[in-house]
């Protein structure tokens, strides 16, 4: 793998963590494609330390679970402004 996509995982893992955004929210901040997040986080970073990769799928996971209710929240607002 090559250091600057070994960095980048890191990177992108550990904003995760952090901030416990979403693939598409951190795809905006780091300038790649949402595929490239969830590449780096699901495939490449397991390979580089598997205890973040834990860490990370359970936010990703809590994400996933959640992700119904931000859509409806989105649509409220949406309808609410017109």
């Amino acid at each position: 793998m090559q250091e600057y996509i070994r960095k980048r995982v890191l990177e992108v893992s550990t904003y995760i963590l952090e901030s416990s955004s979403t693939v598409r929210q951190t795809a905006n901040v780091f300038g790649v494609s949402k595929s490239t997040v969830h590449k780096d986080v699901t495939e490449r970073l397991p390979l580089i330390n598997e205890k973040l990769a834990l860490q990370v799928k359970n936010v990703l996971d809590l994400n996933k679970a959640e992700r119904h209710i931000r859509g409806g929240e989105a649509t409220r607002k949406k309808y609410q402004e017109n």
